[in-house]
């Protein structure tokens, strides 16, 4: 059963909030739920499946591949050589 729940947060914070969820095609009551379940649920706080990701931040994966040997330090320096040419 569904309820309401009434928050207090920065209004930038809700619009940048609502920004993305618009983007994932979820509402920000989903994703908002979703998170808060993925903290009231877990069992064992010290086991091993808390170094896992959680489920909150696997809905919000964008679907973008990083190679397993991609050099983050080397593209960011390629960047910044770039636009400080």
């Amino acid at each position: 059963m569904d309820a309401k729940l009434t928050l207090k947060l920065n209004k930038d914070v809700i619009d940048k909030a609502k920004e993305y969820a618009s983007s994932q095609n979820r509402s920000l009551s989903r994703m908002i739920e979703s998170y808060l379940k993925s903290l009231v649920e877990k069992e064992n706080p010290t086991s091993e499946e808390d170094s896992d990701i959680s489920p909150f931040v696997k809905s919000m994966r964008t679907g973008v591949k990083i190679p397993a040997d991609y050099d983050y330090k080397k593209s960011y320096g390629d960047y910044l050589s770039e636009k400080y040419k």
